[in-house]
């Protein structure tokens, strides 16, 4: 019988020491809060009696190593054990530059958070007894150097070599791409696409099979829960983005076998200079969302013209904000019927057409 356990997951930091920031007029990342904001986190984590903590990726901001050496000397001094993965901002490139580490680099800078094995950029690793971590990575690159999300061949094939292996153990995946579809038709839209791991339906087919049925995401910087027949992607939006959240969960399992997980999510929501930073914070992402809302609206499925994308984009100002806060029930009734309708299934609404409010706080069943 597996012992309860309580463990946090805090995701897409984007960690930027204040000599690597570097601005541009779009950026939706704060990243100027970035180590502040975590430090809060840290503040309360370590408070609780936590058995592990989880970092789903986007570490760093741009891969500068000076911030991968900041974070793992900052995890070591942690009072529980953190397991990472690396997300796309970790690793932009093959080979280092003057800007980013080298892909094949980041396992050696966290040895102690799950690299045990420098030689590859995933792992394995026994949490609790009969409690297993797997640490996926989704960064792939192509002939031309270009970044995609995906699980490679090789990857794959380990996968089924550990999960076949570890058919006693409750096994907990951790991954930077999403897995299951957070926002409507993901996997087929042309801006959200890239959020998805490439394979993810072959992802899917593995970890059904093997009975995993906790996967830990994030990337898409939203408070989001996805299940696909009883696999749940738990995505965690971004520190550095509004509403800078973070996760406390907790496992339990009966005298009669029966499993479930309890979700609770904070926000981070002050930091020197930032004293009201959930309002600061909300009007920053606001204030940089037209550009965003118009190429959404006038691309595929939607394809509005653009002189109507640029009306409607105003009222809709508030929209990604309110996605990233997770359990959202949009309507515009002054849109058009069928626009309406589009924005609504963006909502919080279970299959049967009521709010389903569990992308923050809930208990999943397992």
């Amino acid at each position: 019988m597996i012992s309860n356990f309580r463990f946090a997951v805090v995701s897409d930091l984007h960690l930027a020491l204040s000599h690597t920031i570097w601005n541009h007029p779009s950026r939706f990342h704060l990243v100027e809060v970035s180590i502040p904001a975590f430090e809060s986190v840290l503040e309360h984590l370590t408070q609780l009696n936590l058995d592990f903590l989880l970092l789903p990726g986007d570490l760093t901001q741009h891969g500068e190593p000076e911030n991968h050496a900041w974070l793992q000397e900052r995890l070591a001094q942690l009072p529980f054990p953190s397991y990472v993965v690396p997300g796309n901002h970790d690793v932009p490139v093959v080979k280092a530059n003057e800007q980013s580490i080298a892909v094949s680099d980041f396992p050696h800078y966290y040895r102690k958070f799950g690299y045990e094995d420098t030689d590859q950029l995933y792992y394995t690793c026994q949490l609790l007894p009969g409690v297993r971590l797997i640490g996926l990575n989704s960064n792939c690159f192509d002939d031309q150097g270009q970044q995609v999300g995906r699980l490679d061949t090789q990857q794959l094939r380990w996968l089924e070599e550990v999960l076949a292996g570890a058919a006693d153990d409750f096994v907990l995946v951790m991954v930077h791409h999403n897995v299951v579809e957070h926002l409507p038709n993901q996997s087929r839209h042309p801006m959200a696409n890239r959020y998805m791991l490439g394979n993810a339906p072959e992802l899917l087919q593995i970890l059904k099979r093997y009975g995993v049925r906790l996967v830990f995401t994030g990337h898409l910087h939203i408070q989001d829960v996805a299940d696909s027949d009883g696999v749940y992607d738990i995505t965690t939006g971004s520190l550095v983005s509004y509403p800078h959240p973070y996760r406390i969960l907790e496992f339990h399992q009966d005298n009669y076998g029966n499993q479930w997980l309890q979700i609770l999510s904070y926000r981070v929501t002050s930091v020197p200079d930032f004293p009201n930073l959930q309002q600061t914070s909300k009007k920053w992402m606001g204030d940089r969302s037209f550009s965003f809302l118009v190429k959404f609206l006038t691309l595929p499925p939607l394809n509005l013209p653009m002189s109507q994308a640029t009306e409607l984009a105003p009222s809709l100002r508030e929209f990604w904000a309110d996605m990233a806060n997770g359990d959202a029930v949009f309507d515009y009734p002054n849109f058009p019927p069928e626009l309406r309708r589009y924005f609504e299934k963006y909502g919080a609404i279970a299959p049967s057409g009521s709010p389903s409010f569990i992308d923050n706080n809930t208990t999943l069943l397992l």
